[in-house]
């Protein structure tokens, strides 16, 4: 993380190798491939608890992500309080009240009918685990300086990316739920101006009724997402 005074370049050998064979690469690759495809987003949650610290865990995966100038411009706030979760439901509720009665647009509300989504939003209360991620404008020094962060939108998507990788590696499913706006998280959870709410997910174990929408299941096929150049491979 960025540090005032700390301006110089100093290289350190590669601590960690994890390299392997090709054909390990492409084994591994391929079953981590299967095990993704096994991940879901999930709005019917379990009662059953989830330790804090699988959730402090996941969430430490999230923080070794890559950043614009290492300056990792993100912050999670984990809620497990039902009387707070509630009042994130209640906010996101007024939200989405505005969203569905004509602030979406007929387009938007179109696309979203085949996920089956609406107004009420019980899944901020049922699971055990709201993780709220915040990005940060600007950055300050422990004596209160500010300093700019580069690329903040990618690298705290590129986080949010690890933790959800991480929370499925756990065994739990969790949702990625975006009211819009959003306003109204950072003075209920305390966060500073310059922090800019940007997702909030659900985390539990999935209920024994839990369902996803079929059209979730429909993924591009690699030919519609890679283009690889020289065209043959080489």
């Amino acid at each position: 993380m960025y540090r005032k005074g700390e301006v110089r370049y100093e290289p350190l050998p590669l601590p960690d190798r994890v390299q392997k064979p090709d054909d390990r690469a492409l084994a591994d690759a391929q079953s981590f491939l299967d095990y993704m495809k096994k991940r879901h987003s999930v709005r019917q949650f379990s009662t059953r608890p989830v330790p804090q610290a699988v959730i402090e865990t996941c969430i430490a995966t999230a923080g070794t992500a890559p950043s614009g100038a290492n300056h990792q411009p993100w912050h999670f706030v984990a809620v497990s309080d039902p009387a707070l979760k509630a009042r994130i439901r209640d906010g996101a509720e007024e939200e989405e009240r505005a969203f569905y009665s004509g602030a979406a647009g007929d387009e938007w509300l179109a696309a979203l009918e085949p996920i089956g989504t609406g107004v009420s939003k019980p899944h901020l209360t049922d699971a055990p685990w709201l993780i709220v991620v915040f990005a940060q404008r600007y950055g300050l020094t422990e004596d209160g300086t500010r300093y700019k962060n580069y690329y903040v939108p990618e690298s705290v998507g590129l986080a949010t990316g690890f933790l959800i990788a991480a929370l499925h590696h756990a065994g739990l499913v969790c949702l990625e739920h975006t009211p819009n706006p959003m306003k109204f998280l950072g003075p209920l959870l305390g966060r500073p101006d310059h922090e800019k709410p940007v997702m909030i997910l659900p985390v539990g174990w999935p209920a024994a009724d839990a369902t996803v929408p079929a059209v979730a299941k429909r993924k591009k096929p690699l030919a519609a997402i890679l283009t690889v150049f020289p065209e043959g491979g080489l």
